[in-house]
């Protein structure tokens, strides 16, 4: 399993899936709970920007929207923790994926969404995929799996790790121009491991935002 830095807009062509990879990640130490990379970044107060168009606001504790079209279909195959901190960070994982397919939809990485649910490395790594789908002129389209979380809290109670799977076998590019879906056979490349760093928002609101991202893809244990 290879880990790269940036997303490569020529292998999108030829997959026709832009698979999400690491953004100056290295290897996290698994075995010491108290001792999450990035654990100490990115915990100011997010900054809003304009009002979002789309569909209104679910109920979130920032108001974001983060709803995305019919066709980009994000599922999150997981059960809620016991812990309420790592729920949380669980949940605000999920919704800084779909703020990055929501920036994809919309064409920008200045959506509110993203704003809020990262920051650091986090806000870096989704601006980049977003520009990736944006420069190559696509959106998405398709199902995109994602299942067997786990999660691990440092010490602190303020940042949390979310580690899962992601299945991307039904979940395709699409020509924005033409409307066009770019179709692959599904692949062992297909299936990836994220680790997300959660770092919790200090104000009163249960805000958790990502400052850290980890990808490896054509992970033979997500297949």
């Amino acid at each position: 399993m290879k880990r790269r830095t940036l997303p490569v807009a020529a292998a999108f062509a030829a997959a026709a899936t832009l698979m999400l990879t690491a953004c100056g990640g290295g290897d996290d130490q698994s075995g010491d709970s108290d001792k999450i990379a990035g654990a100490g970044q990115g915990t100011e107060k997010p900054t809003k920007s304009a009002e979002p168009s789309g569909a209104p606001a679910e109920d979130k504790p920032d108001g974001v929207d983060v709803s995305l079209p019919k066709d980009m279909n994000l599922v999150f195959d997981w059960e809620e923790p016991k812990d309420k901190n790592e729920a949380a960070a669980m949940e605000d994982a999920g919704n800084y994926l779909r703020a990055i397919y929501r920036g994809v939809d919309k064409r920008t990485t200045k959506d509110a969404a993203l704003i809020a649910y990262a920051t650091g490395e986090g806000l870096h790594y989704g601006e980049v995929q977003i520009n990736e789908w944006i420069k190559g002129g696509w959106t998405a389209t398709g199902i995109r799996r994602h299942y067997d979380a786990t999660t691990r809290s440092a010490s602190n109670d303020n940042s949390v790790e979310v580690a899962f799977c992601s299945d991307a076998s039904k979940f395709y590019g699409k020509e924005v121009k033409t409307g066009k879906v770019l179709k692959t056979e599904p692949s062992l490349k297909d299936f990836g491991y994220y680790k997300i760093i959660m770092v919790k928002v200090p104000t009163g609101e249960d805000l958790w935002r990502a400052t850290k991202v980890d990808v490896e893809t054509g992970v033979e244990k997500c297949r």
